[in-house]
């Protein structure tokens, strides 16, 4: 590598400035290997949200509505029903051509777990579609 020389400087002395040509070409390699591998990294779950309409949805007989409170009491189409009877209700369910909906009446103020316990429930027993009910904003 060439180095120059400063005008005054003796011949013996070595050079006392950095060079910050490499560093500048290190950090931008850096920026771009960033830029390029930081989307990958995301563990984001891309959700295809429904659109809210105003006219209520198609509701067939052999739905099943689940009520579920805050307390935690669930009542299957308005029957107070335990978790093993609601196990044993949903593998029953999803025995049926064609499998039913599972309409979802959460309390507002119900903790996530206990959903999300119903729809792993749900799932396992084969009621896929899931559907959470809301009243409508006025």
């Amino acid at each position: 590598m060439a180095f120059g020389k400063l005008s005054g400087d003796s011949e013996g002395q070595p050079q006392s400035e950095i060079n910050m040509i490499p560093l500048i070409d290190v950090m931008l390699v850096l920026l771009i290997v960033f830029m390029i591998t930081a989307p990958l990294l995301s563990n984001a779950v891309k959700v295809d949200l429904p659109q809210a309409s105003s006219s209520p949805e198609d509701i067939r007989k052999d739905d099943i509505k689940l009520a579920i409170k805050v307390s935690g009491e669930m009542f299957w189409n308005g029957e107070l029903v335990s978790r093993d009877q609601l196990d044993d209700r949903l593998l029953e369910a999803a025995k049926q051509q064609p499998v039913p909906e599972l309409h979802i009446h959460a309390d507002r103020d119900l903790d996530y777990g206990k959903v999300a316990d119903v729809m792993a429930l749900s799932s396992r027993s084969g009621v896929s579609k899931i559907a959470f009910v809301s009243e409508p904003v006025e």
